[in-house]
């Protein structure tokens, strides 16, 4: 009876103790990042990519021309770094996020805030790659627009 009772108390710690999806991780590598971003932590932002990441942004000219622009990481990087903390805040929620194996895919609805100010919003596309164990940011495209962004 002693070993019964050892064994469901035993089972009630264990069974908890699962470990993270791989949804939930691809969810904490991209939440690592704006969290980087807020707090101006170019270290923290650097070790989300990899090393050949991508950044492109959509936008529309305002002749109504649909443009992508390229945005190099280390650009992006240097220019989070140098804003004052709590700056640059951008707020997203998960849509869709879908992995296979290495490969993850992350759909992120957001809103900008520059100075506590609503800046733009837009959609991010996210491509994950898992390296070593660990998800890293290898491509992001963006949509950026100033209207509808209630």
């Amino acid at each position: 009876m002693r070993l019964l009772v050892l064994l469901i108390f035993l089972t009630g710690f264990i069974l908890p103790a699962k470990a993270q999806s791989a949804e939930d991780s691809v969810k904490n590598t991209i939440s690592q990042m704006f969290a980087a971003m807020k707090s101006a932590d170019a270290s923290g932002l650097r070790k989300v990519f990899a090393d050949s990441a991508l950044l492109q942004s959509i936008s529309v000219t305002k002749e109504g021309k649909t443009v992508v622009r390229n945005e190099p990481v280390s650009e992006f990087i240097d220019y989070v770094g140098k804003q004052q903390a709590g700056s640059a805040d951008e707020r997203i929620s998960f849509d869709v996020v879908k992995t296979d194996g290495p490969l993850a895919f992350a759909w992120t609805p957001y809103k900008f805030y520059f100075n506590g100010e609503l800046h733009h919003c837009g959609i991010n596309s996210f491509q994950l790659v898992r390296l070593n164990g660990e998800w890293k940011v290898q491509y992001i495209i963006d949509t950026r627009r100033r209207d509808g962004c209630q």
